[in-house]
């Protein structure tokens, strides 16, 4: 082995994957290039469908067969001892490949719910990665999974152990994903998205501790993301993938001072910056008062408690502004937001008012005449739209609800006018969600909601799991909308970036009550309270670095 390969463990030469379906050939991954030393990271970032998880996949056999094969390229891999292995060359269910697989490279996928079976415990799936290791025996093995859950921070390891994924928050599951994956202590880690939809301050805790295992192991990582302000606190090397191609692939440092590529200026570009619009206190358009929302859990046959989401808080909302809401999972954000448009699924109390019009206790009719003016973007737009109606149908139900005697041609005008408005075509209108991207179905959505004409839209999560530049083209979106109609946004979020971007007000929840309360330039420049600061800290590390 010469010296320049001594510290070298992956390097991938010219690797091109293709899907052969029934259309023709799809170009996934084309010609692809890079290499990872030893104890170093790589980050790859790009767009969804550029070709950055099947790239992973390759490195492990794992990418979708029969339709995928690796038409060229060379993936080799350098043990330690002995001559490099060419990947490309063993057999997809090879006695070589499987013995590579979580002993020397090993995979966090991207969704933990996906990812764990639901059927076992997760002590019993993080015993099963241990297989590897023949030479322990089941007490060592049962001592390593409990080694392996304290490492990775997760609380009360032996009765965790115990739990079903589901019994788990987003952040836990990830943990156990990551104890999996280091069980067998892998040269390398593929981490592919591993901190999607998780809020910012559990997103910093599973970087650093990754980071942590890394500097502790001298593990090499490839960190498979969307979020430019993650690879740039995080990774040493940065490769920018477009349309199954590397266009640019730098030291983090270089790359994001001086972007060579038109498509990798264009992705730093899009990255969301702080509203410029003044606040302007206008008049109220929403109160609510003194609003509390409960779930009764069961403690045995004959008693219960009561669990408190949100909990006796009150605030008003001004026309034409956006008040932004923050926290982390469980903080009550969402259940706010259900409680405002009379959706929570259990009790609530308290007063809202709408105008001039008190809400909190309306009949069913009344409240369907003012539901007309309220409406909601839910988080995940792919459950929320029927796969089984068209665009044009989920966009006519709601006229056809709200504005009864309109004529077909009108109802048609309308949902034409409205698909337009959000960036989408006529044409669109004939197909069926599952034809869409992820972005593209976030503007359905709102599409949805817009075609009634409303005064306040409530946005759970709307650019949660978007790509950086589909992420920038929504938040533009909505600030355009909010400008031509009027509209007022009552904005959850967990992403302060996009929050600054977005909303005049904030407010900070934590165990559903608010802590901070205020205009967004002054809540983000002059935190009061330490829960804001933390979470302040682990969204913008990158900018002070």
């Amino acid at each position: 082995m010469s010296i320049s390969e001594k510290n070298k463990l992956i390097d991938v030469r010219d690797l091109a994957v293709y899907f052969h379906i029934e259309q023709g050939i799809v170009k996934s991954v084309d010609g692809v290039s890079f290499s990872i030393d030893r104890g170093k990271s790589l980050g790859l970032v790009g767009e969804s469908g550029c070709g950055k998880t099947i790239t992973a996949l390759s490195l492990l056999l794992l990418h979708p067969q029969p339709e995928g094969k690796i038409e060229r390229g060379n993936i080799f891999f350098y043990p330690e001892e002995g001559r490099p292995i060419d990947i490309t060359k063993l057999g997809i269910n090879s006695k070589d490949i499987r013995q590579r697989r979580g002993n020397d490279i090993s995979m966090i996928f991207q969704e933990p719910m996906s990812a764990l079976n639901p059927v076992y415990t997760v002590g019993e799936q993080i015993f099963e990665a241990l297989n590897h290791l023949t030479d322990l025996n089941v007490e060592k093995k049962n001592k390593k999974v409990l080694e392996l859950l304290e490492l990775t921070g997760i609380d009360e390891p032996f009765r965790r152990a115990q739990c079903y994924p589901h019994e788990l928050s987003g952040g836990q599951r990830q943990r156990i994903l990551i104890s999996m994956a280091l069980a067998c202590e892998p040269d390398l880690l593929i981490a592919d998205e591993p901190t999607t939809a998780l809020d910012v301050t559990i997103r910093q805790q599973v970087m650093e501790l990754l980071y942590s295992i890394q500097k502790t192991k001298q593990m090499s990582i490839l960190l498979i993301t969307h979020d430019l302000p993650l690879v740039e606190s995080f990774a040493e090397r940065v490769g920018v993938m477009k349309n199954g191609e590397m266009i640019e692939c730098e030291r983090k440092k270089d790359l994001f001072a001086r972007p060579q590529h038109e498509y990798t200026r264009l992705l730093l570009n899009s990255r969301p910056t702080a509203l410029n619009a003044p606040y302007q206190k206008r008049e109220v358009l929403l109160e609510a008062r003194n609003i509390s929302c409960f779930y009764k859990i069961k403690k045995g046959f004959f008693t219960s408690r009561k669990m408190y989401p949100v909990s006796d808080e009150s605030f008003v909302i001004y026309k034409g502004e956006t008040l932004g809401v923050v926290g982390e999972s469980g903080s009550g954000k969402t259940s706010l937001g259900m409680t405002l448009l009379r959706l929570f699924p259990g009790h609530s109390y308290g007063t809202l008012r709408f105008g001039s019009e008190e809400y909190s206790t309306m009949g069913k009719r009344d409240l369907f005449k003012l539901r007309r003016k309220i409406q909601m973007v839910f988080q995940d737009p792919f459950s929320s739209l029927s796969p089984r109606m068209t665009i044009f149908e989920i966009l006519e139900e709601g006229l056809s609800l709200h504005f009864p005697s309109l004529s077909n041609s009108d109802k048609k005008k309308r949902c034409s006018n409205v698909i337009e408005e959000v960036g989408l075509t006529e044409d669109h209108l004939e197909r069926y969600p599952h034809q869409f991207s992820g972005g593209q179905r976030q503007r359905i959505s709102l599409a949805r909601a817009l075609v009634i004409e409303p005064e306040l839209l409530v946005l759970d999560e709307p650019t949660s799991a978007l790509d950086v530049s589909v992420q920038k083209q929504i938040i533009d979106l909505l600030l355009n909308l909010q400008r031509k109609r009027n509209l007022t946004y009552f904005f959850i979020s967990h992403d302060l970036a996009v929050i600054r971007a977005l909303a005049h007000r904030l407010l900070v929840m934590r165990y559903g009550k608010v802590l901070e309360f205020g205009l967004t330039s002054h809540v983000l420049s002059q935190p009061k309270h330490d829960y804001t600061c933390s979470l302040l800290d682990a969204a913008f590390a990158h900018e002070r670095a």
